[in-house]
Formats: C-alpha cells, structure tokens, sequence
C-alpha cells in the first residue's frame, strides 16, 4: 500500500513526498481511511510507529473537505498531549503535512505567557494542540469557544491518565458538543483507558499495531551491568569509544539530570544538555533544538520527555537510570528506532536495579542481551540499596497511583512544600503541571461505566491478546 492509495489530497502527498514517505506504516494504513471517513476511533500504537501522521493527515484532509462559517474564538480541531514537547512535536507534523493547505494552528502549554495565547485564539484558529491544564485555564475564563469542534484528539491517553489529567479533561469534554468525532491514542488497553473510551467515543473502530509491551523490533537491546558510582565514567567510555554524535539519556530525577549532564561536561569534555519540568519552556525549546542541530552530543532528560521527543533517526539511547515502572522503559527506548529505522537501546545497570530489569523483561516478555565488561565488572562485595526516588512504585495498578507527584521520600515535604534538610530540593520524581494542575484530584477509575457494545469489542480484543499469549 502506498500513501496514494489512503483518500489523501494532492496538497497533502506532495507535502508527504517531500518529506521522503512513500509507504505508510501499519497504525496509517489502519486508521487514516477510517478517520477520513469520520469514524470514531479507539488505536493502541507501540511508540514510534508513526502514529502522529496517522491522525494529523486525516484531520487535515477532513479539514479540507469544508469550509464552515466560524464565530470568534471557536476552533474545529483539538489536540490533547500530555506534555509541551508532544504538544510541540503534534504542531510540527501538522505544520510539516499542512504546509499547502490553507489554515491556522497553535500550540497552548503552561510555562509561557498566557496572554499571547488569548490574543491568539481570538484572531481564529481552526486547529488547537494543547496540554490540559493550560487549556482549562483559558476556557475557565472564556478566552475559547469549543462549540464548532469537528474532532478532538486524546494523543498518549495513557499518559494523561496517569499524570492525573481525567478531571480536567472531564471539564474540557462537557463544554464540547456531543456531536463529533473522537479519536483516542494510547499505548495501553488499561481498565482506566477502556473506562475513558466508554465515555467518550461511538462505536469506535478499533487499531491496534503493538501490544503495550513490546518494543520496537529493529532497536538492539543490551545491559551493562556496573557499580552506581562508575555509571558516568561508563556513559563517557562508551560515548567516546563507539564515536556515538546523538545520544539521549534518561535518568529517573531533574537533579540526576542535571548532575549527570554537569559531569560529562566537567570530567569528560562531552557537550550535554538537560531536559526536565524544572526548566523554562525557553531553556527545554533551545536544549532540543541544540541537541536535533548537533550543538550538543548528549541530550539528559526526565520521563517526561520519554513520550515527547521526537527525533529522526536518533541513533542511541541510554538509560543512565532504569525507570521504576516497566512501561517507561518501552517509552525510553522508543524514541529510536522510529518509523522502521534501526537504534540502540543501551542500559546501566547497578545492583540496585536487578528487580527493575527483571520486571521489565518480564513486562516485554524478552531476556534483554547482558554484556559484561571487565574494566567496569561491579564490586560483588557492594549490597543492594532500595530506590526511593522516580516515577510510581511499581507496576500499573498498583501502588502509589498518581507517580507523578512528590513522595515524602523525594525529600519534599507536601505540607509546606520546603525542601526536607539534607535532601536536594529538586531532587523529586519528574512532574511538567503548572501550580494549578497539582491541584487537581487523582482520577477515579471507576468514574466512568464500560458501555456494553465498546466493552464487547475490548473483551474480543483482550481474548485475541491471551491467546497470542499461549502461542
């Protein structure tokens, strides 16, 4: 199949052929003609399948085919993202795909001034791609008309979900009109995500590319066993030694990243950047704008922008740092190998963390290679310690809910919101809400009743998977 055989416009292939596609990946070939056709849609894509022109090119197809009267400050298509930098990469595919059509788009975060963005809005704009928070904040005072939009986009619902977005998304979904079409993107089928979908979409069809699980099968996997406090000198080694130019490492905290990208400055010569909620919107902007340029070798960041980063033909990535929850894990090593190219996935891992690796070849069902260097062979001697700082405590469903939100053993305390004595004050699990999205309150999974012709099609899905399974 080729993307001329997908309904699309003369403006939008020629804007797909310059970019260098041909062929659409699996998740576009599924759900491009059915979002075309105006059907709801409820897709589970592994990252890095392509799935952002798999709903951006539609839309914009479909945004082509009529040209309504609109009042001020209504908008016919909202995109929700989790984080600014998928919001961020969301506008670039529609600005790369929509670069002959004739419409208006912008981007809504925190972390910027508030007021270019009414003014923005109220000028007209037919596209919106926005994190939930900002966005609650404009329409809470009526700075947004959301009575035209045609299609709503939950982009990583998943995500949302578990960064404690459903109330705000709740409000946002009942000044909508019931009337449109929904697509929803997620990396799971969680018991949250099916109980979101019950509410929002109409006999949606469903796509599905890659279980949750599974990871990417042209990214090369391997571990290097090594003591905690050799990590650095390792990375350096490795970096230097294979000649690596793009290299993005993940760490669980914003001071680990922040020390780690100091370090490989001061004691190695490596130019690194970090990226994390503590910085500005401007110093995140630069750093990856930097590091996609090739000014910077290293690009150190949080989870947060596990999801949001999106990079063409980044070669390596590093976890300096394996995440506490199996599912980042697949996230982190998904922003290489994308849309079919080959990547490496490497991972240091100290005593600590052997129960992490092994819930996550458990989560990927995989035995992920082990390769033991003998200059960095780990002292026997050294015991584990536990990990008390990063996202959650385990698995999904299970645990502290909301990862998202500082533990008291971060080293802050939730009453005064004071750093605790001795304890780097930023040294918490990553979090990218502004001061009025920590208000909100946790999501409740059963908020939401499973509709019986949804959950029929989710049980038939859920039975397909088990005996993949047993194969």
């Amino acid at each position: 199949m080729k993307f001329t055989d997908l309904g699309l416009n003369e403006s939008l292939l020629k804007a797909v052929k310059e970019v260098g596609y041909t062929t659409p990946t699996p998740i576009q070939a599924q759900a491009i003609p059915v979002v075309i056709e105006g059907r709801d849609v409820l897709a589970a894509a592994q990252t890095g399948t392509g799935k952002t022109a798999g709903f951006t090119l539609p839309l914009l197809e479909r945004l082509s085919e009529t040209k309504p009267q609109m009042k001020k400050k209504q908008i016919r298509v909202l995109v929700l993202t989790p984080t600014r930098e998928l919001a961020a990469q969301v506008a670039d595919s529609i600005a790369t795909y929509g670069k002959y059509m004739s419409y208006k788009s912008m981007v809504i975060f925190g972390g910027v001034g508030i007021n270019p963005q009414f003014a923005a809005i109220k000028k007209g704009v037919d596209i919106v791609i926005a994190t939930p928070g900002r966005l609650l904040d404009i329409a809470s005072q009526d700075g947004i008309d959301f009575s035209a939009v045609e299609t709503l986009v939950l982009d990583e619902a998943d995500r949302m979900l578990d960064m404690g977005f459903i109330n705000d998304i709740k409000k946002l979904m009942a000044m909508m009109p019931k009337k449109k079409q929904t697509l929803l993107f997620s990396a799971t089928f969680s018991r949250e995500i099916k109980a979101l979908a019950s509410g929002l979409l109409k006999d949606p069809v469903l796509v599905e590319v890659a279980r949750e699980n599974s990871t990417a099968g042209k990214i090369s996997q391997v571990v290097y066993p090594v003591d905690k406090s050799r990590k650095r000198e390792l990375l350096a080694q490795l970096i230097k030694t294979n000649d690596w130019k793009q290299v993005l490492v993940f760490t669980r905290t914003k001071h680990g990243a922040n020390k780690v990208c100091k370090q490989l400055e001061e004691y190695s010569g490596i130019k690194a950047a970090a990226i994390h909620g503590n910085k500005s919107q401007g110093a995140r902007t630069k750093a990856l704008a930097d590091f996609k340029e090739g000014r910077v070798r290293v690009l150190v960041a949080t989870d947060i922008a596990a999801r949001g980063i999106d990079i063409d033909q980044l070669p390596h990535v590093v976890n300096f740092e394996l995440p506490n929850v199996p599912e980042d894990y697949v996230h982190r090593i998904g922003r290489t190998g994308r849309a079919g190219m080959k990547g490496e996935a490497v991972s240091l891992v100290c005593i600590d963390e052997h129960d992490l690796l092994k819930a996550i070849e458990r989560f990927t069902k995989s035995n992920i290679k082990k390769v033991d260097l003998e200059a960095f062979r780990p002292d026997p001697s050294i015991e584990a310690e536990p990990i008390q700082n990063g996202r959650g405590g385990g698995k999904r469903g299970g645990g502290q809910r909301n990862g998202n939100r500082p533990s008291t053993s971060s080293g802050t305390n939730r009453r005064n919101k004071k750093p605790a004595k001795n304890k780097p004050a930023n040294n918490k699990p990553e979090n990218d809400k502004t001061p009025t999205e920590k208000k909100r309150k946790p999501r409740n999974p059963h908020a939401e009743k499973i509709g019986s012709n949804l959950q029929a099609k989710l049980d038939k899905l859920d039975k397909k998977s088990n005996n993949n399974r047993r194969k």
